[in-house]
């Protein structure tokens, strides 16, 4: 393809920049090597951050500048805005070794593709952090530095706490909960009956990838008691799964619970730390539920334990007595469609909580009392996203939402008995915040469409404090030499196939495109439901490939995606792969009319629920992309998990059309349109047989079609050198079937 002309943007040039960079001295290329190379090209962005107990630090993961891939531990002191490394991943474990099969599915399913230190937890005094590395455990001072490796064992242990005394640190070994004394180094089993399909304090697989819950323990305020979880996968489908690598083919036999399928019977017990004793929890009649969440109260006088039904419709949470396990239904949500989870809880000192709920259709914020009423603390159609915390006085309630647009994220307060809204943070970006306890300041992280990710310690009147990462677009920083063909993406609405719901688009236009010379598009596509893929979010350098490779990027954000309100998201119950379809149809016209871009080359991509829709999209409209590319591709709910398609599609039995009609193969006699398929061979969420079936179904139609399996890869194609091959191929094939001379 010929090289292209690139846009210039200066309003991103900061000072600094500009004196480095000059008309007559243009910047190199974006490669695709480059992007998936080291330092990362967003520049230096924080994440994982937190407040120490007493307020003096916060820590972040950041990583290696050489090795984006390994992170390490940092600090901030407050008083000074001194920063530095707190533990070097690679000092404390130079050569870490190999995973366990729990540790790579937990990562897999919380999507970690790094190494190193891949998560924290401090102390209640302050004094020292928990840092899980190379399959145990390390308790590091924060003073001195000086790191103590708790224990070093051949079993792989995971999902490391300290407990809220700071006497013991708990973890999971061998399927059963352990404690490990500080003081004293002794050991001890909480639970002892772990083996085979039986597993204590363990998140079971829907539980991690689709509820957000990775953990089956949860410690009481005072440390004296335990709630665990007891699953048994027994009645749960045996799936074989091959997990095919490049040094040989093993076969794991996978409990995977499709739709339909028996999912894992569960328990819930209180344990007495101390003496280890015992009670069970009474969490209803109906066995065939599931365990959502599970929060003490304030005092731990209560635990408040989210019950959901098997069909979703239902969230109960229930009041227990941890003494005895005895409940009661205390509050209940419903909805026809499904109830979203969220872990929008926080305990109050009265006995009451925090809480957020989308029974008027829109999510907002509310406090139920110790007896369970339940009044309303914000109102409208102003998404709430989740809750950020409270004031030090616990009468202003912090949270994140999308009210000031469908496309902005900030930080708002309200006084807890209702009333005005407040914004706290400024700017037309998106917000992501983290309060310290009391509420005293918090941790920002910011960025828009011409600012990388920023990290600052604000007041918590949005007052900037310090820096903990500005990553400044200056002459320094990663992107530097490549901001002056930086495209700035332009948004808009189109109006969705049914004539009247507002659509917001997003769009990446090179310059050079004009209605002389029209240029080729590719629309990214996701499509499903909890995702949304249009927003004022910096976007990154993968973006702007697409446009100094000479492509408008498009999407839009159909029906059934994130941040609209539930009825905009319930509009796909029961009929996965149809309004989606639609929605995304009135965009690719929308976008065929701009006169800079050319009909006759338009391709659509997309990953996971978007290699689903790019398949559906192509097979339902024959001809009307040129080419596509799916990855990663749902090609019958069946084969999907019970939590995931049942929320959204019943089950089969209940709902025989719509996955008839929702699976690919429905509509494969359709295909027109020339698709390359991607797939991880050893993938464990969207198994590889979704894609192998697709495969056999094209071949027997002599369809036009290609392919690229990687492996030993599951859900994600993770490491740099892959993504890179990954994105070439992507890259080769569009420009291959969308060249205009072809």
């Amino acid at each position: 393809m010929r090289r292209l002309l690139a846009a210039t943007l200066p309003c991103l040039i900061l000072p600094g920049l500009a004196a480095a960079q000059s008309d007559e001295t243009p910047g190199p290329d974006l490669t695709i090597e480059r992007v998936f190379a080291s330092p990362s090209l967003d520049g230096a962005t924080p994440r994982s951050l937190k407040f120490s107990p007493d307020g003096s630090r916060v820590t972040f993961l950041r990583p290696k500048e050489e090795d984006r891939t390994v992170l390490d531990l940092w600090a901030m002191d407050v008083a000074d805005g001194r920063t530095y490394r707190l533990v070097d991943a690679r000092a404390l474990a130079p050569e870490e070794r190999e995973l366990s099969e729990a540790e790579i599915q937990y990562r897999e399913r919380a999507r970690i593709s790094e190494s190193g230190v891949v998560s924290y937890d401090w102390d209640e005094s302050g004094e020292a952090v928990l840092v899980p590395l190379d399959g145990d455990v390390f308790y590091v001072d924060v003073e001195s530095g000086e790191a103590r490796r708790l224990m070093e064992t051949e079993t792989f242990e995971t999902d490391f706490k300290v407990g809220p005394e700071g006497e013991y640190v708990s973890f999971i070994r061998d399927q059963n909960l352990w404690l490990h004394n500080l003081e004293t180094g002794e050991e001890r089993a909480l639970t002892e009956e772990g083996e085979g399909p039986v597993s204590w304090g363990v998140a079971e697989f829907v539980a991690q990838e689709e509820m957000n819950r990775y953990t089956g323990y949860w410690w009481s305020p005072d440390g004296s008691k335990i709630a665990v979880a007891r699953i048994d996968e027994t009645p749960v489908q045996i799936v074989p799964r091959f997990g095919i690598s490049a040094e040989g083919v093993s076969v794991s036999e996978q409990r995977y619970p499709r739709a339909g399928t028996d999912n894992v019977e569960i328990e819930l017990w209180i344990f007495d730390v101390e003496s280890g004793e015992r009670t069970q929890v009474d969490l209803g009649d109906e066995s065939d539920i599931y365990l959502a969440r599970v929060n003490w109260s304030a005092s731990g006088e209560r635990v408040y334990v989210q019950r959901q039904n098997r069909e979703q419709t239902e969230l109960d949470v229930l009041a227990v007595d941890p003494q005895t396990g005895t409940s009661e239904v205390f509050l209940t949500e419903r909805a026809p469609t499904w109830v979203n989870l969220t872990d929008d809880f926080t305990a109050l000192d009265d006995g009451g909580f925090l809480w957020t709920s989308e029974r008027t259709g829109y999510r907002q914020v509310y406090r139920v009392s110790e007896d369970g009423e339940v009044s309303a603390i914000t109102v409208g159609t102003g998404v709430v996203d989740e809750l950020a915390g409270l004031s030090e006085d616990s009468q202003t309630v912090y949270f994140e939402g999308w009210r000031a647009s469908p496309l902005e994220r900030h930080l708002y307060a309200v006084s807890i008995e209702g009333g005005e809204v407040t914004r706290v943070t400024s700017g037309e970006g998106v917000w992501r915040a983290t309060l310290g306890d009391g509420g005293a300041a918090f941790i920002g992280a910011y960025s828009d469409t011409d600012t990388p990710p920023r990290t600052g310690l604000y007041e918590m009147d949005g007052t900037h404090i310090a820096w903990i990462e500005e990553n400044a677009l200056n002459a320094d920083h990663p992107y530097a030499p490549y901001v002056e063909s930086h495209v700035t993406p332009e948004f808009g609405t189109v109006v969705a196939a049914d004539g009247e719901t507002e659509l917001y688009w997003s769009m990446i236009k090179p310059d050079h495109c004009t209605t002389e010379a029209p240029c080729p598009a590719i629309v990214e596509v996701y499509g499903g439901p909890h995702v949304q893929r249009v927003t004022r979010a910096w976007t990154g350098a993968r973006d702007q490939l697409f446009a100094d490779r000479g492509y408008v990027l498009f999407r839009v954000d159909n029906r059934g995606s994130w941040n609209r309100g539930h009825e905009f998201e319930a509009a796909l119950h029961d009929r996965m792969g149809s309004i989606e379809v639609e929605d995304q149809l009135a965009g690719l016209e929308f976008l065929e009319s701009r006169d800079f871009v050319d009909p006759d080359r338009v391709g659509l991509w997309g990953w996971s629920y978007g290699g689903y829709m790019t398949l559906m999209t192509t097979l339902q409209a024959p001809g009307a992309f040129d080419a596509a590319v799916s990855g990663a591709p749902v090609t019958d709910w069946s084969l999907y998990d019970t939590h995931y398609t049942e929320r959204y599609m019943d089950t089969p039995a209940a709902n025989p059309a719509g996955y008839e009609q929702g699976a690919a193969f429905a509509h494969v006699e359709n295909y027109a349109t020339p698709t390359l398929i991607i797939h991880g061979m050893a993938d464990d969420n969207v198994t590889f047989d979704h894609s192998t079936r697709m495969f056999a179904a094209l071949q027997e139609q002599n369809a036009d079609f290609e392919i690229m399996t990687y492996p030993g890869q599951r859900h994600g194609v993770r490491p740099p050198a892959l993504q890179t091959h990954m994105w070439t191929t992507i890259f080769r094939f569009f420009d291959r079937r969308l060249d205009q001379d072809s």
